[in-house]
């Protein structure tokens, strides 16, 4: 029995180390060409195990989500480098082998793949100085305001405030402006503008849209709301309230806005104060007749205006 099973144990040996080719001196064998796939699954099963539980200790510790982000990316990135060497270490192929395909496939690479690269690198500067942040809420070019949900090796995944994903360039976010709300701090600056009917008394408009300023919870005390008598306009007396909010997203200021308006009306409505509306007045040079008529007699009134 013993005798059989040394029999099958130099068979699998004598298999395991059949030469199927060889490149200059290196020869690769049966045995190495199977252990590199099991090596190679192994592997990369315990990097990205390994990654996620780091990732989820992080993000538990109350790290900000792109440090823990950058750990990521900088972990996989190193772990699949000496992934690739020790596994050429195991068939026994050294790295100058490859420096002849290297160099052409840089070529190519430089020539084929210019924005792909600038993206790639754009994306590490942006992970590296961190100018934009997750949860960051930008404004980019103007035309588009949304909540940076992630930073990517390409791309930047932006919500905006509407709900629709947009995927933005790494190297856009460097080479365009973009406005950052979020820098620093969650404190911005907004205002709620508003026109009542002339005879109103200025000093009291004044008085009620502090006062409604004032009575929202989300808006800061210090520095205090600041009312201003804007315009005396066509139809109106323009008063425009500035304030400051602690927001996280663009859509808080609306709602903050919207609150103010509300209790504008409600305060306005309580004092007897007319928000305006477009009026003009006609002054016509003639006679005007208007006649006036009753369904059942006829025309009964004539009225002259000059």
């Amino acid at each position: 029995m013993k005798a059989q099973l040394d029999v099958v144990i130099e068979q699998v040996h004598s298999i395991l180390n059949f030469i199927l080719f060889s490149y200059g001196d290196y020869e690769v064998t049966v045995g190495e060409v199977l252990i590199v796939p099991t090596y190679l699954v192994v592997s990369i099963f315990l990097i990205r195990w390994l990654g996620r539980f780091i990732f989820k200790r992080l993000m538990a510790s109350h790290v900000e989500p792109d440090v823990a982000h950058l750990f990521k990316r900088v972990y996989n990135v190193v772990a699949l480098i000496i992934l690739f060497i020790t596994t050429l270490e195991l068939i026994n192929v050294p790295l100058t082998a490859f420096a002849f395909v290297s160099g052409a496939i840089a070529i190519g690479v430089g020539f084929g793949a210019q924005n792909i690269i600038n993206n790639f690198i754009s994306g590490w500067i942006l992970m590296w100085e961190r100018p934009i942040r997750i949860d960051d809420f930008l404004e980019i070019d103007n035309i588009a305001k949304g909540k940076v949900e992630a930073i990517n090796t390409r791309s930047t995944r932006i919500r905006r405030i509407d709900g629709v994903h947009m995927l933005i360039p790494n190297s856009k976010l460097l080479e365009n402006t973009v406005v950052n709300w979020t820098l620093v701090d969650n404190v911005m600056r907004t205002s709620v503008r508003v026109g009542v009917a002339y005879g109103s008394s200025a000093r009291q408009v004044s008085d009620l849209v502090e006062q409604a300023a004032k009575e929202q919870a989300n808006i800061m005390s210090d520095p205090a709301p600041l009312v201003i008598f804007d315009d005396f306009a066509d139809s109106a007396l323009v008063f425009e309230v500035y304030f400051w909010v602690n927001a996280t997203a663009g859509i808080d200021l609306r709602i903050i806005r919207s609150n103010v308006r509300f209790r504008i009306d409600a305060l306005f409505e309580e004092n007897g104060i007319v928000i305006s509306f477009p009026q003009r007045d006609i002054h016509l040079d003639g006679s005007l007749t208007i006649h006036s008529h009753d369904q059942a007699s006829g025309p009964n009134d004539v009225v002259k205006a000059k």
